[in-house]
């Protein structure tokens, strides 16, 4: 889709959703000052509990239905244990910049300030105006804040101090730089750098730019008023407290031609601004939890009390188990408040505020008979909290206490006295760890020895392969909380692939090569469908197997990207009749089609009492619930957004149970009367992927592939070449969906652009020799791409480095992931190459899990050879192919690029 998007000015970080709802208000913590006369939960009376005190208090119910407090003889308590918490945790805060006069009417002062804690160093230069570029300089001396220490040759680091005045209520930091109007300084260039954690903060991807002559307005990293405008149009919003004030006149008819960059000149415009920009900040947080357990008198049941002062929105994942397999299993009722089942195997429970409010506590009433207690916490979506990697395990039989009562957990660097123990635990942990692979290794030995081969049915080896992938996408789950980044390509893979057999709902069968069927134009011609639908044969015959159609339904917006009422697919591009004959069409000559589902936000048809729109219209007419409540501009009455706010229309609340049911109704229509084969998900980083593994499983699409667009990391306005951070955010929105589905691979794309633009193709291999994009890590949930209609066509927001795009193509048309092709190249001078390398891709056999072995990343040349089968070059630089048991043909040739095939 195509949207004004604020870049993010940080890297990425998550936003934390809340999984459950606020504590009901009518559920209060017991105080021993107002005791009930007797508790029943679920039908069944059990002991009341407080959280543990000083003095251990129960409170027991008499005979008399009057409770009592009775204090815990030492024997009552037979377990309590205090584990230390180690989190992480975002923080915001703003980034101040302001240029204003100084103390000497005659100087101004540039002020650069933070309102997070940390140990703030300003690292800044200046441009003159003779530089070309972006160009660095030391600033001359007089200008430097006390404390600045020169960098090599071009720039200065300046500690950040403490303000006097802090922002917003917050201690800041802040530093001062004197400025001179009259200097030959065109520009102030910075970025900040907190020294606690090594992290630099940049504007949208590059250095900070406050401009002193107007000819550098155009650029977008700048910092204060634009002049002439009342407002930036950018990113930033509205500016206030921006006062221009011109140095100096100049003759109307001075001719434009011979104008300087002479300061003296009319580029020289000094105004005063005040600009804040947002911050985010990962802190560490050390928390703790305390576990009791007591016997309850009269029950006999064990009464655990576990409490933290975690924030109030957290859930403990737990279970308990029968013997020391320690197997999670679920307890007989009664549970605590606000708890429910996950998947048959645990239960969840958001724990309850303490009275005063400093942190929270549950309740746990457990039967007789249970040899332990299971637990982890849940922060978040990507958040867990173990014991060392493990899960919290809490003994329930008295008899054994001795072994589980009160220990510290060790920390990082504690001694450990026992070292054969610890050996013993290794080995343990060994033997576990290689079963499991071993297990994995056996199944993809059956389903690739060449006698199972010819004995085994494509189905039957396919099976297998998917319960590989789902035992793969399952471990990844559990261990993510654990573990930062994915680090190898979890999915084994067989030595060649046979299609078409499905593998699972959602991923196709790994041959798919992908048409985007449209550019940001196609609505104009009002018959978009009929004129794709003519087009069918020709790329059924290219050998296209999938296309992805324009969103179908009424929108505000005339490329369908700011939908209305759903059900009603008379667009721009046609009517839901011409629609229905497309799909068709496509069907005959054998390609599938993805339709493109917006369901991250949608556009009101009424206003509320406020005057807000967010009351919908239509067949699914739902009301303020439906709109998440963290976006200010809609007014929503939803739970917090799991994801980022789209700020353009209301951004829907899929934590809602009746908009997950009318969206899957709506989806199955789609699937039943349109015939669609399955989806193209437009911007999901705005809700968790955990719900569109839900619409997935529901409506089973043939394929699926989700729009998470995300910006790639910098320093100093360069391209980092390690953007493994990057690629992590997308490859864990797919883990999300549980693999049903795969993710366009931006940083494939970003890489591309770099390593052509500048003639660094070394760019195209990891620190191990690997795909550096989502191909490298996940090939068979990657879509890889060059252009769409958002980046390309009439728009242009990141578009392919010019006459470069079939070097692109000859990488993405060789190489593991499902390649997809944008409708304005087919159809243009680059037709027969195309046409070529998608030829040479279905004759090999290529696959979204074929191998690459990279054999050439220099400066000015890349090289791969693919499948044992295939061998491209891409860039200006000399390669041929390694003679060996193999022929080479040259297969396909253009401009910087070849192809060859074996022989």
């Amino acid at each position: 889709m195509s949207t004004v998007r604020i870049e993010p000015l940080l890297h990425y970080y998550p936003r934390e959703k809340p999984s459950y709802r606020s504590p009901s208000k009518s559920f209060k913590l017991i105080s021993l000052n107002a005791l009930p006369k007797k508790l029943v939960y679920n039908g069944r009376s059990f002991c009341n509990f407080q959280p543990p005190t000083p003095r251990a208090l129960t409170l027991r119910a008499a005979s008399t239905d009057a409770a009592t407090v009775e204090t815990f003889e030492s024997t009552d308590l037979f377990f309590k244990e205090t584990f230390p918490l180690k989190r992480t945790e975002v923080v915001e805060g703003k980034i101040f910049v302001r240029l204003d006069h100084g103390k000497n009417a005659k100087n101004w002062m540039l002020t650069v300030g933070c309102s997070l804690p940390g140990k703030w160093v300003l690292h800044w230069g200046v441009s003159y105006v003779d530089d070309v570029g972006s160009e660095w300089d030391q600033p001359p001396s007089e200008m430097r804040p006390p404390g600045s220490i020169p960098i090599k040759d071009y720039a200065i680091d300046t500690p950040l101090n403490k303000s006097a005045l802090p922002v917003g209520g917050d201690q800041s930091h802040e530093v001062k730089i004197d400025v001179k109007p009259n200097s030959a300084i065109a520009a102030i260039n910075f970025v900040l750098k907190d020294e606690e954690t090594g992290a630099w903060y940049q504007h949208r991807g590059r250095d900070f730019r406050v401009p002193l002559v107007d000819y550098l307005q155009e650029d977008d990293n700048v910092v204060g008023a634009k002049w002439g405008l009342g407002a930036w149009p950018g990113a930033l919003g509205k500016l206030s407290n921006v006062f221009v004030k011109a140095e100096s006149s100049h003759s109307k008819d001075q001719d434009s031609s011979n104008e300087s960059r002479d300061p003296q000149q009319k580029t020289r415009r000094v105004e005063e601004f005040y600009e804040e920009l947002p911050i985010a900040k990962e802190i560490a947080v050390n928390n703790s939890a305390t576990v009791s357990v007591r016997k309850c008198p009269e029950t006999a049941k064990n009464l655990l009390c576990l409490e933290t002062d975690l924030p109030d929105h957290v859930v403990v994942h737990w279970g308990v188990c029968r013997d020391d397999s320690k197997r999670w299993e679920i307890p007989a009722a009664p549970h605590p408040p606000e708890t429910v089942v996950f998947k048959d195997k645990a239960l969840r429970t958001r724990l309850q505020q303490k009275e005063g409010g400093k942190g929270c506590w549950a309740l746990f009433t457990l039967e007789e008979g249970l040899a332990g207690f299971l637990f982890v916490f849940k922060l978040n979506e990507s958040t867990w909290l173990k014991c060392a990697g493990n899960d919290f395990y809490i003994p329930l039989s008295s008899s054994n206490h001795s072994v589980a009562l009160p220990r510290e957990v060790p920390s990082e660097d504690a001694k450990v006295p026992d070292s054969s123990t610890e050996a013993v635990q290794e080995k343990k942990i060994t033997a576990y760890t290689n079963g499991i692979i071993n297990e994995i290794r056996n199944l993809v030995s059956d389903i690739s020895s060449e006698k199972n081969q010819k004995t085994k049915s494509k189905e039957a080896q396919e099976s297998i392969l998917q319960e590989i992938e789902k035992l793969a996408s399952e471990a990844y789950s559990i261990f993510r909380s654990t573990v930062p980044t994915f680090t190898e390509e979890a999915i084994s893979e067989t030595e060649e692939l046979k299609a078409p057999a499905k593998i699972c709902s959602g991923t196709g069968t790994g041959f798919e090569i992908l048409c985007q069927g449209f550019n940001w134009e196609s609505h104009k011609t009002r018959r978009w469908y009929m004129e794709l639908q003519s087009k069918a044969a020709e790329l059924s015959s290219l050998g296209f197997t999938v296309i992805w159609l324009p969103p179908p339904t009424d929108s505000v917006s005339p490329e369908g990207y700011m939908p209305k009422d759903l059900y009603n697919l008379n667009s721009r591009y046609g009517n839901i009749d011409e629609l229905k004959e497309t799909v068709r069409t496509f069907h005959k000559v054998g390609i599938k089609v993805l339709g493109d589902a917006v369901l991250n936000h949608r556009c009101a048809e009424y206003q509320n009492q406020n005057g807000i729109w967010n009351i919908f219209g239509g067949r699914l007419n739902w009301d303020d619930r439906a709109v998440v409540a963290d976006d200010p501009h809609f007014q929503g009455r939803g739970n917090k957004s799991s994801g980022e706010c789209f700020h353009a229309a209301p951004n829907i609340d899929h934590s809602q149970d009746f908009v997950r049911k009318d969206i899957k109704e709506w989806l199955h229509w789609l699937r039943e009367e349109i015939g669609y084969d399955g989806w193209r998900l437009d911007f999901v980083r705005g809700f968790w992927g955990g719900y569109v593994k839900d619409y997935i499983d529901s409506t089973e699409p043939y394929f699926a592939v989700g729009e998470y667009w995300d910006s790639l990391c910098y320093t100093y306005g360069e391209m980092d070449h390690n953007q493994d951070a990057h690629r992590q955010r997308i490859v864990d929105w797919i883990n999300a969906t549980n693999g049903t589905a795969g993710a366009f691979d931006v940083t494939t794309k970003g890489i591309l652009h770099a390593a052509l633009e500048k003639c660094e193709y070394w760019r195209l291999s990891d620190q191990k020799g690997k795909p550096p994009g989502v191909l490298g890590w996940w090939p068979s949930r990657a879509v890889t791409f060059i252009e769409n209609h958002d980046t390309g066509s009439t728009q242009g927001h990141w578009r392919f480095p010019h006459d470069k795009e079939m070097q692109g193509y000859a990488y993405i048309l060789t190489h593991p992931g499902t390649p997809t092709v944008f409708y304005d190249h087919i159809f243009s001078h680059y037709h027969s190459e195309i046409k070529a390398l998608l030829s040479l891709r279905n004759r090999n056999k290529l696959n979204c899990r074929s191998r690459v072995k990279i054999t050439k990343a220099e400066r000015d040349v890349y090289a791969a050879i693919i499948d044992e089968k295939v061998a491209v070059k891409i860039g200006p630089g000399h390669y041929e192919p390694p003679s060996g048991p193999q022929r080479w043909s040259k297969c396909a040739e253009g401009r910087d690029y070849k192809v060859w095939e074996a022989s």
